[in-house]
């Protein structure tokens, strides 16, 4: 049951030493579209197949070993669905090994978090000690189950677990890591922990890690910008309205600059990463006027529109005319 995911180097001695290597499964929830391909693929691994010593087979009905969460962010005309697939963590502190007891469940050498499926039967406590629900109950073989990242398949050489295999977005990613550069993998790679607060500190690390986990928890601030001009089409005159590209929008917080970004092709702009509740914040928006003469060459000059907005919950700012 031990897993062999190791290397070996040479010392300066000559004597091999052994670096243990931790998998680590990262989601990125800028690309998971809800497809639930790794869903499927998980219930096709478990359903009927019992893996003897990892996990007894999966029930057709019921179990969700990878489930996909959603949350709506926004208001009309501008709402975003973020989806968060979430299995099993692998703790590094791990709840449900330090409630469990006889070794119900125990976490292998490579970070991967087994429930032993004879250990386990008539235990329907078990479920209880996972706080993030992840460990489910099979009553037709009265044990409890989870997620075990396919560790039979990895054992046997694959090079990642069936959800990630059948990902077509690239949304979930699997790697083996040396323990000891863990933390370099996690911070050049902006990972977090479900759940971590922002600025806090010895965050446990988990097998499974999230890229872009704000789309998810935070909020955002969205708006548009346009412009109404005057032409004359077959001698009338007309009021024409089109989007604003390439404008300058800034954003402020208690008069400090805390992210700038430019409007789309469709005018549209938006501020990721913000808390709900979190009060009062300015827009700049900087934009060019362009004024034609017949008489000259055309004159630029450089405006600027100022709006506040009360952050509560996702929303749209609204269309901006310059």
């Amino acid at each position: 049951m031990n897993s062999n995911n190791s290397d070996k180097n040479a010392n300066k001695t000559g004597q091999e030493v052994t670096k243990t290597k931790q998998w680590c499964m990262v989601v990125d929830i800028a690309k998971c579209e809800n497809c639930n391909n790794c869903f499927i693929a998980c219930k096709d691994e478990h359903y009927g197949n019992d893996w003897a010593g990892y996990t007894d087979s999966q029930p057709l009905h019921g179990h969700r070993w990878m489930n996909i969460l959603r949350k709506e962010h926004g208001e009309f005309p501008y709402i975003r669905v973020a989806y968060l697939p979430k299995p099993c963590f692998h703790c590094a502190n791990a709840p449900c090994i330090n409630k469990a007891s006889d070794n119900q469940i125990y976490k292998r050498d490579d970070g991967i978090v087994i429930i032993d499926p004879a250990k386990a039967k008539g235990d329907t406590e078990l479920i209880k000690h996972c706080p993030y629900g992840a460990i489910w109950w099979n009553e037709e073989k009265q044990t409890a189950q989870k997620c075990t990242l396919c560790a039979h398949l990895l054992d046997e050489g694959w090079k990642a677990p069936r959800c990630v295999q059948a990902c077509p977005t690239g949304a979930l990613t699997f790697h083996s890591i040396n323990i000891d550069e863990f933390d370099n993998f996690i911070e050049s790679n902006k990972l977090v922990d479900f759940g971590a607060e922002e600025g806090s500190e010895n965050v446990p690390h988990h097998c499974v890690l999230y890229k872009n986990l704000d789309l998810y928890n935070c909020c955002f601030i969205a708006g548009s910008v346009a412009v109404k001009t005057e032409k004359i089409v077959s001698g009338e005159n007309i009021i024409v309205e089109d989007c604003v590209a390439n404008a300058t929008v800034q954003l402020y917080k208690n008069n400090s600059l805390i992210a700038q970004t430019i409007t789309d092709t469709f005018g549209d702009y938006r501020f990721d990463g913000l808390h709900e509740n979190s009060g009062e914040y300015q827009i700049k928006i900087t934009y060019d006027i362009i004024n034609n003469s017949t008489n000259s060459d055309p004159e630029k000059h450089t405006k600027h529109t100022l709006i506040e907005v009360i952050l509560k919950k996702s929303c749209f700012a609204g269309i901006t005319w310059i």
